[in-house]
């Protein structure tokens, strides 16, 4: 029961990474250190959701990997990542992007 505490206690990611990000805003002028290490907790378990999620639904859980494509997909296939689509949005291939450049630039000529 102690070692399961403590695991949950520990975090994976840089508390100094997460101070820098929370002082780039303006509204913060100063940090509690317990706000500190909850938000970082919190920014952990929230990737490792977004990690897992993408994992299972993805095309990579045959080959035991994960790619950029499972995460794209997560964001725009499931409604409690739907605000990361501009963040993570579906990669296109070049000439796939002219192809529908040219469509709406000739959509735009015919009015």
């Amino acid at each position: 029961m102690i070692e399961t505490l403590r695991q949950n206690l520990t975090i994976s990611l840089p508390i100094s990474r997460v101070r820098l990000i929370m002082k780039s805003s303006p509204d913060v002028s100063s940090i509690n250190q317990d706000a500190l290490f909850l938000t970082t907790k919190a920014t952990e378990l929230f990737v490792q959701h977004l990690a897992l999620s993408s994992f299972n639904n993805g095309s990579g859980r045959e080959t035991n990997t994960l790619s950029y494509s499972d995460l794209a997909n997560a964001a725009e296939e499931t409604e409690i990542f739907h605000f990361l689509t501009d963040i993570l949005p579906k990669k296109i291939l070049a000439r796939d992007y002219l192809e529908t450049l040219e469509q709406m630039q000739e959509e735009d000529a015919d009015y």
